[in-house]
This record gives structure tokens, C-alpha cells and sequence, in this order.
């Protein structure tokens, strides 16, 4: 069962793995930014599997006029549980009167040759 919580304090050590597992090393080679980037978000929605974090959403902006949706991640192993569909509804359920929301997040390419 995934446990959902908002703005939940979470470890270095947590957020690296998460990061780490879908290749996000841009974030964790300076993990104190990372830990800075999380602290100062307007939102962080996090998804655990028992003591494991699997998945996050973190959204900066004013909350009034724009949102972004700056990182939205779910580890693969926990991919296609629709773990990111719930993280986004959440999200999106907590800011239903801003007229913007904007969806960025890092796309990584694969070689399948």
C-alpha cells in the first residue's frame, strides 16, 4: 500500500535514492542544493512504501496565478502502479483555482539500438 504525505521532512538519504533511481545524477552531485530546492518548495507531495520513499511531486510558484511542477519522479521499480497519476492529482487537487500550471521535469533518453 502507498502512504501519501504533504510537505513531510525528508532524509538526504531518501531523497538521493529517489533521485539516483531514475538518473537524476544533475540533482543529487550536489545534494545540498537538492536539500535547499526541496526545503523552499511551495509544495512537496511524497509517496512511501512502508519506509521507502518511491515517489515525489515538488511544486514552486506563488500558488495564486502559476504553479510548476518542477520534478515529478517514481522510482522504477514502483512505475506503472499509477503512483505519478495520484502525486499529480494531489497536487492538482490542492490548487484547482490557479489559471497556470506548468509541467517541467528532466527527459531521459535511452539508447534502445
Amino acid at each position: 500500500m502507498i502512504n501519501y504525505q504533504i510537505n513531510q521532512t525528508i532524509a538526504k538519504t531518501d531523497l538521493t535514492k529517489l533521485y539516483n533511481s531514475v538518473g537524476w545524477f544533475a540533482y543529487t552531485n550536489t545534494r545540498v542544493n537538492l536539500m535547499a530546492a526541496v526545503a523552499n518548495s511551495l509544495m512537496v507531495v511524497s509517496a512511501w512504501a512502508d519506509n521507502q520513499l518511491v515517489g515525489l511531486v515538488r511544486i514552486v510558484g506563488d500558488g495564486e496565478t502559476i504553479i510548476f511542477i518542477q520534478d515529478i519522479l517514481v522510482d522504477p521499480k514502483f512505475q506503472n502502479q499509477h503512483i505519478g497519476t495520484e502525486l499529480m492529482n494531489r497536487v492538482l487537487s490542492q490548487y484547482p483555482a490557479v489559471r497556470q500550471k506548468v509541467l517541467l521535469t528532466e527527459c531521459t533518453v535511452h539508447n534502445l539500438a
